[in-house]
Parts: C-alpha cells; structure tokens; sequence
C-alpha cells in the first residue's frame, strides 16, 4: 500500500477516550510508514498530549464555530497535502467540510462519530452526512446502525471499526504487586471504574451503589478527572464513605489502577460507543459490570462477558457488585470470557488494518476520479 497523507481534525478541548482513540490511530499509522497529523485547539488537552507522545500537531483556533475558525481551517487544509481528512467532532466536522466543499478545497474527508447521542434531523445536518463527508466511522455497530436509521445513509456509506488496544500494554498482571505501588489494602475487595468525570459515566450511581453495601473491606477507586469531580467528592463525603473511596485524578498510566481491581465497572447511561475503558479492563483480565448504553452490550454480554444491569440504577449496580464479590467462581468466567473475547477482537492491529484499507480505497477513489478526469480534458 503506498503511503497516505492524514489529517485528524480534533475541536474537543476535553480529553477521553475518543482524543486517546485519535492519538492511538495516529501513532499506530505512523508506525505504518503513514504521515499523519492532527489539528485541534492550541488549549485542548488532544494538542499537549499529541506532541508529549510524538504525533505532530497543529494549533487551529477550531473550539467553536465562527468566521475566523472556518477560515483557519479551509488555510491549513489548502496548504496540506493531505490524502484525508478525518473529523472527529461536531464542530470540525462542520468546519473542514464546509472547507472542502464549498471552498475550493479537495480533500476526502471520513468522520468518525465515537458516541451515540442522537443526530439532528434538520436539512444542515442531511447535507453534512450525506455531501459533506465521503464516509462515516462508527465504533460501534450499534452506533452504525443508529447513523443509518437516523440519517438515511446507504449501508456502504457506513462501517463499524471498534477501538483497538494495545495487548501488550494492558494485559493481566501481578494485583498484590500494583496495589502494594498505588497504597490499597492487599485483603480489601477493589471495585473501580477509569473514565472522565462525566454526569452520563454514572458515577454518581456508583457511588450509591457503594454506599449501600455494609461489608466496609468492599473499596471503590475512581480513576479519572473531569467536570463532576467536585459534585462527587462532596457525594462520598455525605454518604459517610471517604475512607472506603479512593480518587487519585487523571492517570497517565492506569494499568495498574486495572491490575489492583477484582472488578471493574461502568454504569454509563448514554453517548457510549464501545468504551475503551470496558475493553482495556478485559485486556487486563477483569469481570466487568455496566450497562447496555451505546454499544457496550456489543463487548458487555450479559452472563458471558460481563454482567448488564439497569442504566441510572444504584439498586441494581449493588446487586451486581455483591453477586461478584460472592462467587469467585463466576468473576473467574466472566474475566477469561472476556479475555479471549479481546484478544480475538479488539487488538490495536485490526482496527490500524481496517482504518488503513478504508483510507487507501477513499485515496484510490479519488485518484480514479481524478484520471477519469484528466482523459475527458485530453
């Protein structure tokens, strides 16, 4: 396959699993040979991060919409000599597409939809999916489906790429060895969840869930950062179970957080694709309790792979959790279902394949076009 020229477009300021998605693809590529680039916002967390990891970056004024913004965008694009264009959020997508399509500029352009909020069925947004991008990317089939349903899109218009991780990285390891590092009790039963203080994670549900268990060797670890950091803080301490919670912030390596856990959960509530988080806990050979928002129940099989429990249900999570802290024999079945579920389906590699096959046949496309082109002027 020859080598592509790619362009990430990022105008999230916020950072989570889609940013992480971005850079993962992004470096995966490069290692491929591909040159590749992202433009996000000079504040965003995607633009410090990409630079700390190696993967060049642009500082584009894209966190909102506006005049100025469009006008950055289409300047940056006419000066690349990008292959792709890949969007990631509402905003750039609207930006780089407008760009393209109405300024002159000619780049094929893929958007990657990561959550499942609903689109809006307006004429603006017909033209976006169905004019102004070449081709959507879900991670989900679910996800796909809903773009389909609530776009009119033609199924070929459309693919399905789950998140990969890296199976090197997360992977089961030594949990007395990594609670020891991070300061938890060896004999204490860890319930955790990794994912950014969002209101729609269900942190808030998890905490209650807690709360209402009597046994206190049952701890609860919340990795991450983010909005609802305060409002949770205050929620464990009125619930009387600071001692019981730990809450150590962003992690730049959560692997360890993972190996300390017996049990790892996500009670999302929407906006999901397949979580990366959900998927990194299986690598390291967890049990997983969450919910089927999105397409979580695509990796979360109720009884096989996981335990599913009601969204914005402390009632319910608490059974869950109980039920895992009770039947060792269960956490062990449901963690190497999971396992081999990962391993077989969501490697870092198949996804970098099939991202890297959809890029080259857009490029083919365009250059047939092209040709086609140059042969009606002859």
């Amino acid at each position: 396959m020859r080598r592509l020229s790619i362009v990430h477009t990022e105008s999230s300021c916020g950072w989570g699993g889609q940013e992480l998605r971005v850079i993962i693809e992004s470096r995966g590529l490069m290692g491929r040979g591909h040159g590749v680039r992202i433009a996000a916002p000079a504040q965003s967390r995607i633009f410090e991060e990409a630079g700390r990891r190696g993967v060049p970056v642009s500082a584009l004024p894209i966190a909102r919409k506006s005049l100025p913004a469009l006008l950055a965008m289409r300047r940056f694009l006419s000066r690349s000599d990008a292959d792709i264009v890949n969007t990631h959020s509402s905003t750039d997508s609207w930006l780089a597409s407008v760009a393209c399509r109405h300024l002159g500029v000619k780049r094929r352009i893929v958007r990657t939809r990561h959550i499942s909020a609903p689109i809006p069925d307006n004429a603006a947004t017909r033209w976006l999916y169905h004019s102004g991008t070449d081709h959507i990317v879900t991670t989900g089939e679910a996800l796909r489906r809903q773009v389909m349903r609530e776009t009119g899109l033609a199924a070929d218009r459309v693919t399905s790429i789950p998140t990969g991780v890296d199976l090197q990285q997360f992977s089961p390891g030594d949990g007395q060895a990594a609670r020891r590092a991070l300061g938890l009790p060896a004999g204490a039963f860890v319930v955790g969840i990794v994912a950014t203080l969002r209101s729609w994670k269900g942190h808030r549900f998890l905490v209650e869930a807690i709360a209402g268990i009597a046994d206190a060797g049952v701890l609860l670890a919340i990795v991450g950062d983010g909005p609802g950091r305060d409002n949770l803080r205050r929620q464990v301490e009125s619930l009387g179970i600071a001692a019981r919670v730990f809450m150590p912030g962003q992690q730049a390596d959560v692997v360890p957080w993972l190996r300390a856990m017996d049990v790892f959960t996500l009670p999302s509530y929407a906006n999901e694709g397949v979580p990366q988080a959900i998927v990194q806990a299986m690598a390291c050979g967890l049990p997983v309790v969450s919910t089927a928002a999105g397409a979580i129940g695509e990796v979360v099989v109720p009884g096989v792979t996981g335990l599913a429990v009601a969204p914005q249900d402390a009632v319910s999570l608490r059974n869950a959790i109980v039920q895992l802290r009770a039947d060792r024999a269960l956490r062990e079945r449901l963690s190497r279902a999971g396992l081999e579920q990962v391993r077989a389906r969501h490697g870092l590699e198949p996804m970098l394949d099939r991202m890297e096959t959809l890029f080259h046949t857009l490029q083919q496309r365009s250059a047939g076009v092209a040709a086609v082109r140059e042969t009606g002027r002859e």
